[in-house]
């Protein structure tokens, strides 16, 4: 009896360890992705085949500063993606409190940034997003709100970040973007990872995945 209880006492003291550790990354290294199924591939950070290897296009956007917003102004920079409107009533309140997390998560870290593009951008005009900032603590700095031409946007949205396909969706180029999908960006502009964006489980593992690029070369 007294031997049960002690293995007892001994598997409870184990859980409670393992709760208490902070989230470890699953894998030493992230995959690769270059199209809408989210197939990783597991290729080496260091390989020659990342040079024709799918990455974002080039695009100029402006952002809540009224400043010019480039694939220039994320070189070398790790960034995470999503798309969103600003008199959205549904999913994006949610997107955008845990995107705040991750502005709190890595206030103090350069080489992360955040990226979020209206897909209602003949509305969201610099004022409306520059509103929309001050009224959510959106750091300028730190976080990007964006705007554009239409098109531009949902291109990049569909054809480059892959965010609504992963759905197993297919719409036309015009038909409204909708998407909780988060997508983090590497210093090299590649896709590493695609993330639910109203999940906490999920943008927690974000978080990690995040630290484990940092470290790689």
């Amino acid at each position: 009896m007294r031997s049960n209880i002690i293995l007892l006492l001994s598997m409870v003291c184990l859980m409670a360890c393992n709760e208490s550790q902070p989230n470890k990354s699953r894998v030493e290294t992230l995959p690769f992705y270059n199209e809408a199924t989210f197939t990783p591939h597991w290729i080496s950070p260091n390989n020659n085949i990342l040079d024709t290897f799918h990455r974002i296009s080039p695009f100029i956007l402006t952002n809540q500063e009224g400043e010019t917003v480039t694939e220039e102004s994320f070189k070398d920079k790790i960034y995470v993606v999503d798309f969103f409107f600003t008199i959205c009533p549904g999913i994006c309140p949610k997107m955008m409190a845990n995107m705040m997390d991750l502005q709190d998560e890595f206030l103090n870290d350069d080489d992360v940034l955040l990226l979020s593009h209206s897909v209602t951008p003949e509305r969201d005009s610099v004022p409306v997003l520059k509103q929309y900032a001050e009224n959510k603590g959106i750091l300028s700095h730190k976080w990007h709100l964006v705007t554009g031409t239409q098109q531009a946007i949902y291109k990049l949205g569909r054809r480059d970040y892959f965010v609504e396909e992963s759905l197993g969706l297919s719409k036309e180029d015009d038909e409204f973007l909708h998407t909780e999908n988060f997508v983090l960006i590497d210093k090299n502009r590649h896709i590493r990872g695609i993330y639910n964006g109203l999940n906490k489980a999920s943008v927690n593992q974000l978080i990690v995945d995040i630290k484990t690029l940092k470290k790689e070369k």
